[in-house]
């Protein structure tokens, strides 16, 4: 699985973990969804994405995401 893929499926589990612990923990958890929107934001606008570097530094193969 490549780079761009690997991002967006954390990117949608963590949004989908923190929706489903808000409803049954406690509304907080809603922060995470928030910094995961904002930073799926910013990355659209600069091109950096922590998870991106780290993934690329274990050794994930690089892709585009929609071909």
């Amino acid at each position: 699985m490549s780079i761009d893929r690997l991002v967006m499926a954390f990117a949608g589990a963590v949004i989908l973990a923190s929706l489903v612990l808000s409803q049954y923990h406690s509304e907080y958890w809603l922060w995470v969804t928030a910094f995961v929107g904002a930073n799926i934001f910013q990355a659209s606008i600069t091109g950096f994405c922590p998870l991106a570097r780290i993934l690329k530094a274990v050794g994930a193969k690089p892709g585009v995401a929609f071909d």
